[in-house]
């Protein structure tokens, strides 16, 4: 959300929270030798702006691009088929992209080669944002160029490409409301206090999400788009060796999985690359396990195992865990809600031809 995404849900009815542990761990210790560039990017404090919502429709390029969900489509299903790990990262990128100053594909803008200006993604909370998701966009906003040129924001290309993900990894099929225009800045310090961060409380994350008009529910079936993906070792090491400055490990984790990451993860000194995934369980599908991995204490991020330990949200993880359809349902409407933030409307707002520079 991250998000970030930052669950996991399986298509179809009820899904038990047992968990059959012999069937884990085989297939756990394989993903650690998959160094995937995909993580989790955090910080603490919520912006103090409410941010600002503006209506967004379903056919505003019915008559200058009405083939634009198809353009996107043929790249995305593609970089799935090819490069798996596509998904979360575009998704992560929506994430981030949404939260720091809204949905403006501000975090799309790169480095400028002297370095004289700091963007969002020169922020140590994005430096991990893997580029098979900001690769994912240029190939998809070079071929929609070719078909419409100068109508279509890379803002937009980034909301139904992560809409595409999300299926194409097995979750809901949502409608992307579009209109949204790119923005002409992108500024390196709105990043820290917009963006969540592993060591996040519930107090923290409830702040920063009420500060986008995003409500409990949303918190928890947007966390969800930790069904898929990976964090790196630094993300969660401290849980598994000081948590909480105890010096000793964080006791509301599975001591099997404890056990696990501690092969991988040394307190000192381990391999940058080596990632984990969010949810040991289903790693590759998009679906509601995440949240029994919760109820099992085998959530990989304090924050994703605050969720089930914080009476207030704990009720939200049992219900969705239980029922697919409602996780589906809940995230669809939490990525509708997310998408609408702070987006970028007539002259405060560009249609880039290139989604990592600015027009000028």
């Amino acid at each position: 959300m991250f998000v970030s995404c930052a669950v996991a849900s399986s298509p179809g009815g009820h899904v038990s929270t047992r968990f059959r542990v012999p069937h884990l761990f085989p297939f756990f210790f394989f993903f650690f030798f998959v160094s995937f560039f995909v993580g989790v990017a955090h910080s603490s404090n919520a912006t103090r702006k409410a941010p600002v919502h503006h209506q967004l429709s379903l056919d505003f390029y019915s008559k200058t691009c009405p083939q634009l969900d198809q353009l996107v489509s043929s790249v995305t299903s593609r970089r799935f088929q090819q490069i798996p790990v596509s998904a979360p990262a575009t998704i992560r990128l929506f994430f981030h992209d949404c939260f720091v100053e809204g949905c403006d594909a501000s975090v799309l803008i790169a480095p400028s080669s002297g370095g004289k200006v700091v963007v969002e993604r020169d922020v140590e909370d994005n430096k991990n944002l893997a580029p098979e998701g900001f690769e994912t966009i240029d190939m998809v906003k070079a071929l929609v160029e070719s078909k419409c040129p100068g109508v279509v924001s890379c803002a937009d290309i980034l909301a139904i490409a992560a809409r595409d993900f999300v299926h194409l990894a097995g979750g809901p099929y949502y409608p992307v409301m579009k209109g949204r225009k790119d923005s002409k800045v992108s500024l390196a310090f709105k990043v820290r206090p917009n963006l969540p961060r592993a060591n996040s409380t519930m107090d923290e994350l409830l702040r920063l999400f009420a500060s986008k008009r995003l409500a409990r529910e949303d918190l928890v079936a947007l966390s969800g788009a930790h069904t898929i993906g990976y964090a790196h070792c630094d993300q969660f090491v401290s849980r598994l060796y000081n948590f909480k400055g105890t010096k000793q490990p964080d006791p509301f984790m599975d001591p099997r999985l404890l056990k696990a990451l501690k092969m991988y993860c040394p307190p000192f000194g381990g391999n940058t690359d080596v990632v984990a995934p969010f949810d040991v369980q289903t790693p590759f599908s998009f679906d509601h396990m995440y949240y029994g991995n919760l109820e099992a204490k085998m959530g990989l991020l304090a924050t994703d195992q605050a969720l089930f330990l914080d009476p207030r949200t704990r009720p939200l993880v049992q219900e969705l865990g239980r029922d697919k359809a409602k996780f589906f349902q809940a995230f669809s409407m939490g990525m509708e809600k997310m998408g609408s933030i702070r987006v970028k409307k007539g002259k405060k707002g560009e249609i880039r031809k290139d989604c990592s520079k600015h027009l000028s």
